[in-house]
């Protein structure tokens, strides 16, 4: 990757994307520059360590834990991209560091699924969504030891009774994806049945798609899903009463529901529940985007944490791309949508040195008076700017 000076990247930047024309997409070269010079600043900015070479922690950049894995998945869509080797190495790297494991525990014993940041819980989502950039690995060049600890784990998984390990929005994304890329290595059909009995269990205890007593606003269905079963309206209630939907596990939904449809197969009797709620998703996002292009961290009420918000802006621009891109939204109806948030991504949340501001830092609502400034940053927040990225430049350069 080539570093480039913020003038020149700048006048590439500067297209006019508020309307739905095609003439205000922007040039296919603009956007691969653009992915170059955010994912060079942060992979430059965050060297892998030798992995003795300190102890390990989960917020360490070399740990296997959401918040890098969600990075790496970003950087895996720049390699399938584009080819660059720089990126397939940051991200084989890691996986080596990692000995390709997730969290370390050998006693199924003592495996957890509920939150948890040790080596025990290796049924927790968090730890497992490494397992998607092992993976991609695998298939570029497959070594069964990338995926060894995968199966392991997911196999051991599903051969529980419990249906219940996704009971937050955020773990639609980790592992979701998962279980339709080891299905894809494995022929296992096990992985796609049980992702759709998880799934229903997720959906059933989170998802707004329930009319409630009454004719207001609030009673309506949404087709949103509340970040988990604390905020479900209307137990929780934002400031002023309304549901509250958190932008960035929304977003978590809407990404990982693209990349499940992605790879599933096409007859899969389960792939039109995936396929509805998709829909539904995106219609309600973009209803609620805000003219700025960006989303407000808590979706339906602005004023509970004013201001703009990367992360999940940039996971749903990824989601809606890759809708339009292959054939399942309305280009015409959320064309508009996309280049608002393009523009908005591209000329207030990308700053002048290549950093991605205003991502919300690690949490899990849209908080009161928290401040998100434009040099406020996230691995995982870059990892979904990268995706988006790629997919805007899918749709400018189609065949590509």
């Amino acid at each position: 990757m080539t570093k480039l000076f913020w003038g020149a990247a700048a006048a590439l930047l500067a297209v006019s994307c508020t309307s739905g024309s095609d003439a205000n997409l922007p040039k296919g070269d603009e956007v691969l520059s653009l992915i170059d010079q955010v994912n060079t600043r942060w992979q430059a900015e965050h060297p892998l360590l030798p992995a003795d070479s300190m102890p390990f922690h989960p917020y360490s950049d070399n740990s296997p834990f959401w918040h890098n894995a969600a990075y790496h998945t970003g950087n895996m869509e720049v390699y399938k991209l584009t080819g660059n080797q720089q990126a397939l190495q940051y991200s084989r790297a890691w996986a080596e560091s990692n000995l390709y494991m997730g969290a370390t525990s050998s006693d199924t014993a003592q495996w957890k699924y509920r939150y948890g940041e040790t080596d025990k819980h290796v049924l927790f989502g968090d730890w497992q969504i490494c397992f998607q950039t092992y993976c991609d690995l695998y298939e570029i060049a497959p070594d069964q030891r990338m995926i060894a600890r995968a199966r392991e784990v997911m196999e051991y998984q599903m051969s529980t009774p419990a249906s219940d390990y996704w009971w937050w929005a955020d773990g639609l994304y980790m592992v979701m994806p998962v279980m339709t890329k080891l299905y894809k290595i494995t022929g296992n059909e096990l992985y796609l049945d049980k992702l759709n009995e998880y799934w229903l269990y997720a959906k059933d205890l989170m998802y707004d798609n329930r009319e409630m007593i009454g004719d207001t606003l609030a009673n309506q269905p949404m087709h949103l899903f509340y970040r988990d079963g604390k905020y479900i309206y209307p137990k929780h209630k934002t400031a002023s009463g309304k549901k509250d939907f958190w932008a960035r596990g929304c977003g978590w939904v809407v990404a990982g529901l693209a990349k499940v449809l992605q790879d599933m197969p096409a007859d899969c009797r389960y792939r039109e529940e995936f396929l509805s709620t998709y829909r539904e998703m995106c219609q309600a996002v973009r209803d609620c985007q805000q003219p700025e292009g960006y989303w407000t961290r808590s979706l339906l009420d602005p004023e509970q944490a004013p201001g703009p918000e990367t992360s999940g802006t940039a996971f749903f621009t990824y989601g809606l791309l890759w809708g339009i891109n292959n054939g399942i939204l309305d280009r015409e109806q959320y064309l508009p949508c996309v280049l608002k948030a393009w523009q908005y991504m591209t000329q207030t949340a990308l700053q002048k040195d290549g950093l991605v501001g205003y991502v919300q830092p690690i949490g899990e609502r849209a908080i009161p008076g928290q401040q998100v400034t434009a040099t406020s940053t996230a691995n995982f927040g870059v990892g979904a700017f990268l995706l988006a990225a790629c997919e805007m430049y899918r749709l400018v350069s189609p065949g590509k």
